[in-house]
């Protein structure tokens, strides 16, 4: 991912994060905070300490992902995209990079309330650690960390 491609991965989220959190942020109360975002993939795109991926399909930003260390900090797909493979695949891709990086476990934090991914998680081997933190976007969400043994 390069500063040009924030626009779009920021769109790419907002419509995943409007549609799949919608219980834990209620757009009327809750607005997706699209400037705050687009900050803060800009900080981390040109931090050498984090990683950031955009996902192509068919030559557009299908998606997104960023890990920090051994940490899946961020990862989205389109949700034109859901369901067609797209995600396991970047994913994959995503657990090969950190094993080539010489990490042999990884973790993320999943909000405790979002079960479309925790079961997506946990399909590919993930599983929930029971360490629970909040989220620094108001109201606050709890999110529930997970951790992986195996990157192959």
């Amino acid at each position: 991912m390069v500063l040009a491609d924030v626009d779009d991965v920021v769109l790419v989220q907002e419509s995943g994060a409007v549609r799949g959190l919608i219980e834990v942020f209620p757009q009327d109360q809750h607005p997706f905070p699209r400037d705050q975002v687009a900050d803060d993939w800009r900080r981390e795109v040109v931090d050498p300490r984090i990683a950031c991926y955009a996902v192509i399909d068919d030559d557009r930003i299908a998606g997104f992902a960023a890990t920090r260390g051994n940490e899946l900090l961020h990862f989205g797909i389109d949700v034109r995209l859901w369901g067609h493979g797209l995600a396991t695949t970047a994913h994959d891709a995503v657990m090969v990079r950190l094993r080539s990086e010489g990490h042999d476990h990884a973790w993320l934090n999943v909000f405790t309330a979002n079960r479309r991914a925790r079961r997506f998680y946990e399909k590919l081997g993930w599983q929930a650690t029971g360490e629970r933190t909040l989220s620094a976007f108001a109201p606050h969400p709890e999110l529930l960390r997970y951790g992986r043994s195996s990157l192959l």
